[in-house]
């Protein structure tokens, strides 16, 4: 069963999860835009913060300075790029990441309400990506293409059995037919596909201990996941490696899990919607659709709402 000592766990509130630790003292001086990505309706959804550059990107210490101050589990930062796109570039409180889901769909939507509604070729460190934000009524509709998603990787023994040790799980815990793997759709993470719903509710880790994990594997979130159905999930997203406890919705992990699922033949059907947040007070809703190309884009979609 889940870890029971000292750590952080269902019981925590969402702001403390979707925060670093300590909260920031300060407010940032750029005009950061608050949106909350992958909303259930008017309420929920996991906030990103968004920086719309009127010309070039600010240097990475000052983005990094700005996302800490900022405390959301990523920012993203948007400078236009000479060929109508947008260069992107994401970071936690604690460091850049690669690719993040989330902040991605609050970047449509901030695009849709200042350019109106459209898709958007966003470039990214390594892979041009599109979002596509649609304004309706106090809500924006978004979707992105993730990057290409790769072959899922074996975890070696060791490593798995100090991840299960990690939140107080056993071997008996896993659902057998999603064997624990490294995936990737844009940044890497790992998958621990759940037996029990009850399971996944339970979860706690030591934050430190998970920090120093993620960090040496390489992993931007560890995906706990339960599969109500072949075609909705519940997840659970841990984000030590940036600073944050937990996520209230990861659209890179999401995709991730999509590439794997096709991998594995699944019968997703072309589409899976995933629960996120429920267990931390910020219910959010993303649906992926799986398309047959094998390591293909993942297009992950839901709504966003601007942050009081």
């Amino acid at each position: 069963m889940p870890h029971t000592g000292p750590g952080y766990g269902a019981g925590d509130r969402a702001e403390r999860e979707c925060s670093p630790l300590p909260h920031p003292a300060r407010e940032p001086d750029m005009n950061v835009q608050r949106i909350a990505a992958f909303s259930d309706g008017p309420s929920g959804g996991n906030p990103a913060g968004v920086v719309l550059c009127d010309d070039a990107l600010p240097t990475p210490a000052e983005m990094q300075r700005v996302a800490a101050e900022v405390g959301f589990s990523e920012t993203a930062f948007a400078a236009p790029a000479g060929d109508g796109g947008w260069h992107v570039r994401y970071f936690s409180p604690a460091a850049e990441v690669p690719f993040c889901g989330h902040a991605t769909i609050a970047l449509g939507a901030v695009l849709a309400l200042a350019r109106g509604d459209g898709r958007f070729t966003l470039h990214l460190a390594q892979a041009d990506i599109t979002v596509e934000g649609h304004r309706d009524g106090t809500l924006v509709g978004a979707a992105l293409q993730s990057p290409p998603t790769r072959p899922a990787r074996p975890v070696a023994p060791a490593v798995l059995a100090e991840a299960l040790a990690l939140f107080g799980l056993s071997a008996g815990d896993l659902d057998p037919r999603i064997p624990p793997a490294g995936i990737h759709a844009g940044s890497d993470h790992l998958v621990l596909a759940l037996r029990s719903r009850a399971t996944l509710a339970a979860m706690r880790y030591d934050f430190e201990a998970g920090r120093a994990l993620m960090t040496r594997e390489g992993w931007v979130t560890i995906l706990l996941a339960f599969a109500e159905t072949p075609r909705r999930w519940h997840t659970r997203n841990p984000f030590a490696f940036g600073g944050v406890v937990e996520d209230a919705a990861t659209g890179a992990a999401t995709a991730a899990l999509g590439g794997y699922l096709r991998e594995l033949g699944w019968p997703h059907g072309g589409r899976i919607d995933v629960v996120q947040g429920e267990d931390m007070g910020a219910r959010s809703l993303l649906q992926a659709d799986i398309g047959p190309e094998p390591e293909g884009a993942i297009r992950v979609s839901g709504t966003a709402r601007h942050m009081a």
